[in-house]
């Protein structure tokens, strides 16, 4: 393989620092180009004086003093603020841009790289939940490649290599269910945010934990899967898998279903949409099927988890529908985390915003602007309420 020049926007989070223990894994295949973070200041200087990339961006533009002064003796290029982030995704010289940031704050730099004509490892999946009609109409219009990084939709993607598009029947994503997939709704009002934080499969950061807990994370793929795989909203279900050791399933017409299986350990999908078509020697942790006693299947309970049926619902209605669902989300989700709303108010709230948010049909990048902007200010009114 060619050796790949990335730009990892995201990198202190969990799969960014994760893409990096694959380069590191892989000196050969992959050089750090460009890194860029929100505000781990000081894990992306650590980061930068580890693997000399020709650039550093750092989101939040009141750390870009002390990332300067830290990396003045190296010939790196430091920049700060939300456009630089995007800038650095199209650079000529980036290969493989890899979105590891978290939330809609990815869309923008994602778009940037689809309009440079990049590979794009996604794990943001926000920018297909937010804009995927958009985004998928560039991809086309400029010759991008989107490869999944998630493991569920890398899970489906590996299912899908040989296969005919329209032999595919459905699509099964799986779930852990979260740490609370056993509780009542009346156990549901009372949990914390110390509670939801303890995953029992995955480390992930707070937000992306959080919405694991509520089964947004799991609404959010339903909605990123749509647009990857060309699918109707009909030919996705949703399975709780505890085990985590099916990342996901395809059903072809014939009855068969495709699964891929593995230990929970997200450098595998990672690697594999950096070096695909090809697959690498590794040394990642085999699964052994002697230690597997049960693998367990559970239909998600939407009484209990609503935030999944809003995903499924607000996909059916498209438009600007997942766009208002998004904003909606990461409010509450920021809410919770600060203890001013509860667990079951998250899809409260989220429902309300669903309702009063104007409809677009055929949103334009602008439109999808203005609708998180709005949205974002119609849930802090109605937590404001709530308090």
């Amino acid at each position: 393989m060619k050796k790949q020049n990335l730009a990892i926007l995201g990198s202190t989070g969990s799969i960014g620092t994760q893409t990096l223990d694959v380069v590191a894994a892989n000196p050969d295949l992959f050089a750090v180009y460009a890194i860029t973070a929100n505000n781990n200041v000081d894990l992306l200087i650590k980061q930068a004086r580890t693997f000399h990339p020709e650039a550093v961006v750092v989101a939040n533009e009141a750390h870009y003093n002390t990332l300067r002064e830290a990396l003045t003796d190296l010939p790196i290029k430091v920049f700060a603020g939300s456009d630089a982030v995007a800038q650095v995704a199209a650079l000529p010289s980036v290969d493989t841009v890899v979105t590891a940031m978290v939330g809609y704050a990815g869309l923008k730099p994602t778009i940037e790289a689809v309009k440079a004509g990049k590979r794009i490892a996604l794990a943001n999946k926000e920018t297909l939940v937010v804009a995927g009609e958009l985004v998928t109409r560039l991809v086309q219009q400029h010759h991008a490649a989107i490869l999944p990084v998630d493991s569920e939709h890398g899970a489906i993607f590996q299912c899908l290599v040989g296969e005919n598009a329209d032999e595919v029947e459905k699509i099964i994503l799986t779930a852990s269910g979260g740490p609370f997939r056993n509780k009542s709704c009346e156990e549901l009002a009372s949990v914390t945010a110390k509670d939801a934080l303890r995953h029992p499969t995955w480390q992930m950061g707070a937000k992306i934990t959080i919405d694991s807990a509520s089964l947004m994370n799991k609404g959010f793929e339903v909605i990123e899967a749509k647009w990857l795989f060309g699918l109707r909203p009909e030919q996705i279900d949703v399975v709780i898998h505890p085990q985590s050791i099916i990342h996901s399933m395809v059903q072809y017409r014939d009855g068969s279903i495709k699964a891929q299986l593995g230990v929970p350990d997200m450098r595998l999908p990672i690697e594999y949409a950096l070096t695909f078509p090809q697959r690498r020697q590794t040394n990642f942790e085999r699964l052994d099927f002697t230690k597997c006693s049960q693998l367990t299947f559970e239909q998600p309970d939407p009484t209990r988890f609503r935030n999944l049926a809003l995903a499924f619902e607000a996909m059916r209605r498209g438009g600007n529908m997942p766009c208002a669902l998004n904003a909606a989300n990461e409010i509450a989700v920021d809410a919770f985390l600060h203890e001013r709303i509860g667990f079951l108010q998250m899809s409260n709230l989220i429902e309300t915003v669903l309702e009063r948010t104007t409809f677009i049909a055929t949103p334009s990048y602008n439109d999808y602007v203005a609708c998180d902007t709005e949205t974002r200010q119609l849930a802090r009114e109605l937590i404001a309420h709530y308090s």
